[in-house]
């Protein structure tokens, strides 16, 4: 059985491209489902992150092209081959050790990934998606990471994307970015980063608008903010001079029309519009407004370079870690190679070796969508 990860992401792809291949997080079970069947796989966890799509499987079987097995994921797909990776065994553990520590990140060494892979991997496991393989592959990913955050200062000051999108409007407003009004479109993971980092920056106004009302309560009243109601948000945009859109919503939810209103009413007052959200929620067309200055997830590359070389220190003690553990993955997987009837985790190992979500640590938290 051999045990492999097809995918793409923002080395890979660009944007527009990812954002054609997105999953919800409500559908990663279905679309994992239809997968698995489609492409003849024993075990399946599909990964979606505004950074990557990715399949990591298990088949008795010839594995598939990576571009074939990613197009299944969208109806159309463009030709993906100069834009995929495939990774088999030895690399491919390797290569989920590197995601979730968030090695293989736009900005190395954040610490959101890991809540992401965790999510995706339970979800799969709790819909019996899957087996012994995947099980102790995610499993000792875990294991992994909390030896590279406990060894390593490769995630200490690590910047997420959402911290990476505040020192942006640090940049456009340098005088004094605390006095700007900000709108966070989305109460999910990297919406509550983004009021993290503004919150720490000392921002007196954090407007939070999401489509479930209460998730956007908790946000704002946990970072001294105040709430908006998704149908209010264009009201709320014309007093803000900072929004970030950060949602999984799959369609645009601010137009070229929506935004020509907002300046309208601000009496063309600079509009910084910052778009994290994978697919995008902003439409490009509204950078073609006077005095409105909008960046996607990609955009942020330059800033993000400027962390790299901070943290390159550390690296190789992580490819260390990485190796080894891969390396002790791969023997364990061997050793159970001669037992095909085995499809879960055996309790005694599950209590000695598993690693849980809470035990890494509070940053690693998934926090409700």
């Amino acid at each position: 059985m051999s045990l492999f990860v097809a995918g793409l992401s923002h080395k890979t792809a660009s944007v527009e491209l990812r954002e054609q291949f997105a999953v919800n997080a409500s559908n990663l079970v279905p679309r994992a489902n239809r997968l698995k069947s489609q492409g003849d796989l024993d075990e399946i966890v599909l990964l979606s992150t505004c950074n990557r799509v990715e399949i990591y499987a298990a088949s008795r079987h010839e594995t598939i092209p990576a571009s074939s097995l990613l197009e299944l994921l969208c109806d159309g797909a463009p030709d993906l081959r100069s834009h995929t990776y495939l990774y088999e065994d030895l690399d491919a553990m390797r290569h989920l050790f590197r995601v979730a520590a968030g090695l293989d990140s736009m900005v190395l060494g954040e610490t959101e990934i890991i809540g992401q892979v965790k999510k995706a991997y339970e979800l799969a496991r709790a819909s019996g998606l899957t087996g012994g393989r995947l099980n102790r592959a995610f499993q000792k990913a875990f294991q992994v990471v909390k030896e590279i955050r406990t060894r390593t200062f490769i995630g200490r000051g690590a910047t997420s994307i959402g911290g990476v999108a505040v020192e942006l409007a640090e940049k456009i407003f340098p005088h004094d970015p605390s006095r700007q009004p900000v709108l966070i479109l989305g109460a999910g993971q990297m919406a509550e980063a983004c009021v993290r980092h503004l919150a720490k920056k000392g921002v007196r106004s954090i407007l939070v608008s999401n489509r479930s009302f209460d998730h956007a309560v908790k946000l704002a009243d946990g970072f001294g903010g105040r709430a908006v109601r998704f149908d209010d948000r264009l009201t709320a945009m014309a007093g803000a001079d900072i929004v970030v859109a950060s949602t999984g919503c799959p369609n645009t939810l601010l137009n070229y029309e929506d935004v020509r209103g907002v300046m309208a009413i601000r009496r063309n007052r600079p509009l910084l519009l910052i778009d994290i959200s994978v697919p995008r929620n902003i439409d490009a067309a509204v950078q073609r407004l006077d005095n409105v200055y909008l960046y996607d997830i990609d955009d942020l590359n330059e800033i993000v370079s400027e962390h790299v070389h901070h943290r390159e220190q550390d690296l190789a003690l992580c490819q260390q870690i990485i190796e080894t553990g891969a390396m002790a993955l791969l023997e364990k997987l061997r050793s159970r190679k001669a037992q095909p009837h085995e499809v879960g985790l055996h309790p005694e190992w599950v209590s000695r070796g598993a690693v849980g979500l809470g035990s890494l640590g509070p940053e690693f938290a998934t926090p409700a969508l």
